[in-house]
């Protein structure tokens, strides 16, 4: 699928039935919240303002952020 395509399908999903997990990590960083959008895509926001912003991210945009996470490419 084209990632403009999949990006424009990802950001027209209705979030309202969502469930939100808190993702483990680092409390002085501030925590982060994540919802599985189905086929690997996931969505992420801050629990602190829930109804701000959302990225959303593919199954390969989320494994690159995982990896570089994991690297320590964000400190």
């Amino acid at each position: 699928m084209d990632l403009d395509v999949e990006k424009a399908r990802l950001y027209a999903l209705d979030l309202s039935g969502a469930e939100w997990l808190r993702a483990p990590g680092d409390a002085s960083r501030g925590p982060v919240e994540v919802a599985s959008l189905g086929g690997g895509a996931v969505a992420m926001r801050n629990p602190a303002a829930p109804h701000g912003p959302v990225l959303r991210f593919t199954a390969h945009e989320w494994e690159a952020f995982k990896l570089g996470a994991l690297a320590g490419e964000f400190d």
